[in-house]
């Protein structure tokens, strides 16, 4: 898989940009605040529908302006495919393939698949659960695009669920008793309740048993990555902790384990979340369920948040990537395009060795830095000199 062109308008700092492309490296050069980054991640875009550096699309969109556009054209197997996506914040975002609008921009994940590694990924050993699981789910959906609408399914019974129980708890005063008619011995409070419940078990077990087995067929990638990344270092361990505890059926989530099942997770969420049900009147929020779990990364036998060095973090956040990139290039769908936004003049000499040695084996690879002597010689290919007044070939 690999992108023959990418073309941007009004996208961050961009009024329009045409960039062909080729298989290989190509290397994005120029000072640092020229709008390299900004390339790399409207290709992110186009894969993930998402940004690795903000949460919602109005950043996305160029000052003064009202949509931004990020069309690529996609091969895959000798066949090529034009992905297009219209960016507007306070409308739907619109999709099209070939030209043609397709229902939801949703429809266009799978087309291209990307792996971005980039300094913000030190949050992933450094930061809070949130940024490991949105780093699960991003990868689970470029594995498997499906569970875009499972986890956007989740989200929304999970807003519906927290406003029951947020508003139950303002209707007792703020802090309910158990003989408080608006709390759980109201029968249509219960009953809405019981509702509610079951969907979120339904797309909470969907998702949780896709984040178990895609960390149990992660860890192995990972491991060998961060072997050959820090050899002289301890072995690391990625483990999956989930709200529900001990409830959760052994070996879920383990490379040697059963895989996970959607039916089997959907049950113990219900016990779960009704043994919870008292303690979640009380607070007004949901207690049990996917939002609540971590994926755990652990250093020998101490937890890397914490206690992992500067150089150990590095290492760790870019086995993560090196690991996701082997895991989707040895199933169906296309070897991913490898995206290093400013990465190699954080790295020590043994980890930019590494990283330029899967790099240049990769089918594409798209490089961004502030200087040439910033790039290993093993990704020797085309060159783009990116600067205030646009880009071009060098």
């Amino acid at each position: 898989m690999y992108l023959r062109h990418l073309q941007v308008t009004d996208f961050r700092s961009w009024e329009h940009v045409d960039l062909p492309l080729d298989r290989g490296p190509t290397v994005l050069v120029g000072p640092n605040g020229r709008g390299k980054t900004n390339l790399l991640e409207a290709v992110g875009y186009l894969a993930t529908l998402g940004s690795h550096r903000v949460s919602g699309d109005t950043p996305l969109v160029r000052h003064g302006c009202e949509r931004a556009l990020v069309r690529a054209a996609v091969v895959n197997d000798d066949r090529e495919l034009t992905v297009e996506l219209e960016i507007a914040p306070g409308r739907a975002n619109r999709a099209r393939i070939n030209r043609g609008s397709v229902g939801r921009p949703r429809d266009v994940l799978g087309i291209l698949r990307t792996v971005l590694f980039s300094p913000e990924d030190l949050a992933l050993v450094r930061g809070d659960p949130d940024q490991r699981r949105r780093f699960l789910d991003e990868l689970l959906v470029l594995r498997a695009p499906r569970y875009a609408g499972v986890r956007g399914e989740y989200d929304r019974v999970l807003r519906q669920r927290n406003a029951l129980l947020k508003s139950v708890g303002k209707k007792g005063g703020g802090r309910r008793r158990s003989a408080d008619p608006a709390g759980a011995d109201d029968p249509y409070v219960a009953s809405t309740l019981e509702v509610w419940d079951n969907h979120l078990a339904t797309a909470g077990a969907e998702l949780l048993a896709g984040r178990l087995n895609l960390v149990a067929d992660l860890a192995p990638h990972v491991r060998r990555a961060y072997a050959g990344v820090a050899p002289d270092s301890h072995p690391v361990g990625l483990d999956y902790r989930s709200s529900l505890g001990e409830a959760l059926p052994d070996g879920y989530g383990t490379p040697d384990g059963p895989r996970a099942e959607a039916g089997t997770l959907h049950d113990v969420l219900l016990t779960a979340l009704a043994e919870s049900r008292e303690a979640e009147l009380e607070r007004g929020v949901s207690l049990v369920g996917p939002h609540r779990d971590d994926l755990e990364l652990s250093l020998g036998d101490t937890p890397a948040k914490g206690y992992a060095s500067h150089g150990e973090s590095w290492s760790f956040a870019l086995a993560l990537r090196l690991g996701s990139y082997e895991l989707l290039r040895s199933e169906a769908g296309g070897e991913p395009v490898l995206l290093l936004d400013d990465v190699f003049a954080e790295l020590d000499t043994r980890r930019r060795s590494r990283l330029a040695e899967v790099a240049a084996g990769a089918e594409q690879v798209l490089v961004t830095a502030a200087v040439d002597a910033d790039v290993p010689d093993e990704l020797s290919g085309a060159r783009f000199a990116v600067s205030g007044e646009g880009v071009t070939r060098a």
